[in-house]
C-alpha cells in the first residue's frame, strides 16, 4: 500500500479553476482504478492549520496499491493534465502507513498497518469531524496547540487540511522521529490537557490517528521542499 499526499498552489487568476475541480474532479477519482481512497482537500491560510482557507493551496490524499499506480495517475490521467494546465507547483509526499486508529467518512483506509517505524523522520495524520456544538471550544483551542507543536523538537512542518470548512479538519506534520513525536503526544502538559479536553467534551463524531514513514517527496511549495529542506 502506498498512501500520498499531493498538495497544489494555484496563481490567483486561476483560483476558479481550483474551486472548478472539487467539484468535477470526484468522477474520475471515483472511476480510477487502483486508487482504494481518496479525498479532495482544502487547506488553511498559507498552508497551515487555520480557520481561514487558502484559496490558491488546494490538496488531494490517496491510497493506492503500489507506487505505479500512482505514477501511471500522475502522468496519463485528466487530472494530472487539469494540474500540469493550472497549477503553478505540485507537491507530493509518498508515505506507507505504519499505525493507524479510527475511521475517515465511515471507512478504515489505511486499512492495519504493519509497519516498524525503526529511525527517520514521521508522518503524522490527526483527522476529525467535530460536532456543531463543540465548534467554538474547538476553534478557541487551536492555536495554542499550534504553537506548542511548532515550538516543539523535532518539529519539521505541518499542514492543515481539511474536506469541508470548519467542522471536517486534519493536520499532516512531519517530525525528525518518532520520539519527538511521543514526547509532544505524551509528554507535553498543555497539549495533553487539550487531549483530555477533547474526551471529556465529547467534541469529535469521527476521528482517525495514523503515522507514516517518510517514503520520498516530488516537487515544491512555495519554492522549497518543506519535508527535506532542499530549495529549488
Amino acid at each position: 500500500m502506498l498512501v500520498t499526499i499531493t498538495i497544489l498552489r494555484y496563481p490567483k487568476k486561476y483560483i476558479p479553476f481550483a474551486f472548478l475541480a472539487m467539484a468535477i474532479h470526484r468522477l474520475p477519482l471515483f472511476f480510477t482504478k487502483r486508487c482504494t481512497f481518496w479525498k479532495l482537500l482544502g487547506c488553511g491560510k498559507n498552508g497551515t492549520f487555520d480557520i481561514h482557507p487558502d484559496y490558491q493551496q488546494w490538496g488531494l490524499l490517496a491510497v493506492w496499491n503500489s507506487e505505479m499506480d500512482f505514477q501511471n495517475f500522475k502522468n496519463k490521467s485528466f487530472i494530472s493534465r487539469w494540474w500540469a494546465a493550472f497549477c503553478e507547483e505540485q507537491y507530493h509526499i509518498f508515505l506507507e502507513p505504519a499505525e493507524s486508529h479510527g475511521k475517515w467518512s465511515g471507512k478504515e483506509p489505511f486499512e492495519n498497518p504493519k509497519t516498524k517505524l525503526q529511525e527517520g523522520k514521521v508522518g503524522i495524520l490527526t483527522r476529525a469531524t467535530i460536532r456543531p456544538s463543540k465548534l467554538k471550544n474547538f476553534w478557541r483551542n487551536v492555536p495554542k496547540v499550534a504553537a506548542i507543536m511548532g515550538n516543539s523538537k523535532g518539529f519539521i512542518t505541518s499542514i492543515g487540511i481539511g474536506e469541508a470548512p470548519l467542522f471536517m479538519q486534519a493536520t499532516f506534520s512531519v517530525w525528525d522521529n518518532l520520539d519527538d513525536v511521543k514526547k509532544f503526544a505524551y509528554k507535553d502538559q498543555e497539549h495533553a490537557e487539550v487531549i483530555k479536553l477533547t474526551r471529556q467534551e465529547n467534541w469529535y463524531s469521527e476521528e482517525l490517528f495514523a503515522r507514516f514513514k517518510i517514503l520520498k517527496t516530488e516537487g515544491t511549495l512555495n519554492g522549497i521542499d518543506p519535508v527535506f529542506g532542499n530549495f529549488w
